[in-house]
């Protein structure tokens, strides 16, 4: 690029409409044949505020920065025709309009704080998060070659002061013996007698959302009227998918059963395998007979066991209806680290009730509780083991220890590629923002 098209291009301004007045969006840098856009900033800065966050001056100048370092990651990623996850890039535009929306109380307020309507915020925002996406795969690829072996990990573990370590909280570890309440025909008529009805008043004019507010028993999305934004047919069951893709906008679906109960279903908008939706759930309700033979079966299996007549992990084999831990003896896995460890707060609230006044080794009553999916589950539970609280160790948390690690090993390859490449690209200032306190060297030239 000649000294000729780059002064073009620095000078360069032009007239942007924001509410009411008009501003000049100017040029704040150029990294290689990106610009970097005054709006740029103003955009981050203002959804920060919209968060409830600090957006001063040093966080003015910390967002530029960190605006550089993605235009320094994107030319290289045009460089090496990467190309960008249209899926992933439409639902993070999905889930900042949701959050936004619920942080200003709704999109006409979201629209008047920007001031701007919503599709061009969604195409700004759009524009936004494929940069984002293009960069994120960037930095990925810069450090997927990093290796981290176990004499790697103890080699850094001696290295280090014990007290840099985190702190680990008390840790549990359970198992399981679960069973279903029968799920009584009954009960499941009642079920779709309800949501018939609810369907038959979609029909005739009622609003799907008020009434997922009022009636559905999936919690996360019924206080959004259902909506469960724009998702991938892979991210649903097979039955509710299944449903849910042969639907039309606006239209709703018959009752639909999968793992989590019965559900109606709402089409929004659909593109090509992704589609906007919205559900009403409502799970059976069993009956306290139902719920006795459950607990009852579920007390005899814990007699045989604590009298050594067969051991927990025979029971499991023979009595657990829980496909997540029946083949694993009974051995309850944390969905946050996939290990078998849980801190207090990662288990379920009733799991814990009886966990807390347990010792370890013993086995509890049956009691209610719920599985990963939210339905009524009676089960017994094993207190395995008690892990106190402690500094993170090589012996205890060897994968504690190996997370930290590679990630400094990580983080030390890309901070030298990123230095390496700001001493070779083309970047250049505007001089107003060249006093800001940068985090690494080199950007001002």
């Amino acid at each position: 690029m000649t000294k000729k098209i780059l002064l073009l291009m620095l000078c360069f301004t032009f007239s942007a409409v924001t509410g009411q007045q008009n501003v000049l969006d100017k040029v704040l840098a150029v990294v290689g044949n990106e610009a970097l856009l005054e709006s740029d900033v103003e955009l981050e800065l203002m959804q920060l505020r919209a968060q409830g966050q600090l957006a001063d001056d040093e966080t003015r100048c910390y967002i530029f920065e960190q605006l550089l370092l993605q235009k320094l990651l994107l030319a290289q990623a045009k460089l090496d025709s990467l190309k960008e996850n249209d899926m992933a890039v439409t639902q993070e535009v999905e889930q900042n309009i949701r959050r936004i929306s619920a942080q200003l109380g709704g999109t006409q307020e979201v629209e008047r704080y920007f001031g701007k309507p919503l599709f061009q915020l969604k195409e700004e925002w759009t524009a936004q998060m494929r940069e984002r996406n293009l960069t994120q795969q960037m930095q990925m690829n810069i450090v997927s070659t990093v290796l981290t072996t176990p004499r790697d990990v103890e080699m850094f573990y001696k290295s280090q002061a014990a007290d840099s370590f985190p702190m680990i909280p008390d840790q549990y570890v359970i198992q399981q013996i679960a069973r279903y309440p029968p799920s009584g025909s009954e009960a499941r008529f009642q079920v779709r007698e309800q949501l018939l009805k609810l369907r038959e008043r979609i029909m005739n004019g009622e609003k799907f959302q008020a009434l997922a507010v009022m009636y559905s028993e999936d919690q996360s999305s019924a206080r959004r009227g259902g909506e469960l934004g724009m998702r991938a047919r892979e991210e649903f069951v097979k039955p509710f998918a299944d449903a849910a893709f042969a639907l039309k906008p606006g239209q709703v679906s018959q009752i639909v059963e999968t793992e989590f109960g019965f559900h109606i279903i709402q089409m929004s908008e659909k593109r090509d395998e992704m589609a906007s939706l919205r559900h009403i759930l409502i799970r059976p309700k069993f009956s306290a007979e139902t719920q006795q033979e459950a607990s009852r079966l579920l007390d005899s299996v814990a007699k045989l066991i604590r009298a050594d007549s067969i051991s927990f992990e025979q029971g499991v084999v023979r009595y657990s209806e829980d496909k997540n831990t029946r083949l694993s003896g009974g051995y309850v896995i944390n969905p946050q680290t996939l290990a078998t460890r849980f801190e207090k707060d990662q288990l379920i609230p009733n799991d814990y009730y009886v966990l807390r006044d347990m010792k370890a080794g013993a086995i509890s009553a049956p009691f209610e509780s719920k599985d990963n999916s939210g339905n009524d589950i009676f089960k017994i539970i094993k207190f395995k083991e008690f892990i106190p609280s402690h500094r993170a160790n090589f012996e205890q948390d060897y994968m504690v220890i190996h997370d930290i690690a590679k990630n400094k090993k990580q983080q030390a390859t890309f901070d030298a590629w990123i230095a390496k490449q700001v001493q070779s690209a083309y970047i250049f200032i505007e001089p107003d923002m060249r006093s800001c306190k940068f985090s690494r060297e080199g950007w001002v030239k």
